[in-house]
């Protein structure tokens, strides 16, 4: 396994991130815990939660993933082998979060009952990096990150959530705190009110990145690079899409598109077609797709970790092997002739 800095932290963590968000739907707690001891018998240092989790959201399920994972620390008794990440919820209309029934939003109050709930889920007494899932801001981002809407709305100072994150590490609940689905305004603000005042900086950022979307490139990878902000690049498989296993309408049994019908995002005619070319990409190299599709996240020198989720064990180790895969020079070249053919379709 490779190790990377978390941004400016003395935190080394895997290059491969061990997600999570099936387990408490399409996994099972024995599963969940069967992946976490044979990801961390690999080398994987780093898990990565949200309270939000499992997925789809759901009332009943909110929290099951956390608990899961809880459950393996008490029989584990490994909880300082892992660098934990979880995340709080940005502002939402869904009101089973916060016990007096009340919108999610990122008020002091909501993110330390967040915080609370999710230490004691975890069954732990801190947090390595604790995100914010998605702005409090009204912002435009899901369907199509390259068309710009502004919007205007409730929303708190950024400069006043990053006070409350910088609490949370003096109280010692969280290590540090990061973003996630985060715009490079939004992120360079986080750190210019971390800076102006001495406080908590962004770590990490944890946005979608894969070979369909690779829309991080056009401003925030430079802002990875140039400040030391680790991009936690989640579906990097596009969801199971760049496996091909979705292609002229399949449904596979037990996959998530045919259980949630969730998927849409991926399909569109430009990303049928780049998907077919990538798939011939890799049976001419003689790779695995989906070890190629990961390998190249892999390879980007603004990533630190590649996030990745699978719900069955030779899933996860055909993932996790994907750390041996090598982008060549002329592979990457053949890559990018693809991407600009097919740009950014699933954005």
């Amino acid at each position: 396994m490779q190790y990377r800095r978390l941004g400016r932290t003395d935190l080394n963590v895997s290059l491969i991130c061990l997600g999570t968000m099936t387990w408490g739907q399409q996994n099972t707690e024995a599963e969940g815990h069967e992946q976490m001891d044979y990801a961390l018998d690999q080398g994987i240092n780093f898990f990565d939660t949200a309270e939000l989790y499992s997925i789809p959201p759901k009332a009943e399920t909110q929290g099951s993933t956390e608990k899961i994972i809880g459950s393996w620390f008490k029989s584990r008794a490994n909880r300082d082998k892992v660098i934990l990440a979880t995340k709080v919820v940005g502002r939402s209309d869904n009101t089973w979060f916060r016990d007096d029934g009340s919108k999610a939003e990122l008020s002091r109050k909501q993110i330390e009952e967040a915080v609370n709930k999710s230490l004691k889920r975890l069954q732990t007494d801190y947090i390595d990096l604790y995100q914010i899932h998605w702005p409090d801001r009204p912002m435009q981002w899901g369907a199509n990150h390259t068309i710009y809407r502004h919007q205007e709305g409730d929303s708190h100072p950024i400069g006043e959530t990053v006070e409350i994150m910088t609490d949370l590490v003096k109280a010692g609940k969280i290590r540090h705190f990061g973003l996630s689905n985060e715009s490079a305004w939004g992120t360079m603000s986080f750190l210019k009110h971390a800076e102006a005042k001495g406080h908590a900086r962004a770590q990490s950022v944890q946005n979608a990145y894969n070979l369909l979307n690779r829309t991080y490139e056009v401003g925030l990878a430079e802002v990875s690079l140039r400040e030391q902000v680790s991009l936690l690049a989640y579906s990097p498989l596009a969801q199971g899409y760049l496996t091909g296993k979705y292609l002229d309408g399949a449904r596979p049994a037990g996959a998530r598109t045919t259980l949630f019908n969730r998927g849409q995002r991926y399909e569109n005619a430009t990303a049928e077609a780049a998907i077919r070319k990538y798939l011939a990409l890799a049976k001419e190299f003689g790779l695995d797709p989906a070890q190629m599709a990961l390998a190249y996240v892999n390879s980007r020198p603004f990533v630190t970790s590649n996030i990745i989720g699978a719900t069955s064990m030779a899933q996860l180790k055909t993932d996790i092997a994907s750390i041996e895969v090598k982008i060549t020079p002329e592979l990457e070249k053949r890559i990018d002739a693809i991407h600009i053919e097919h740009c950014n379709p699933c954005p």
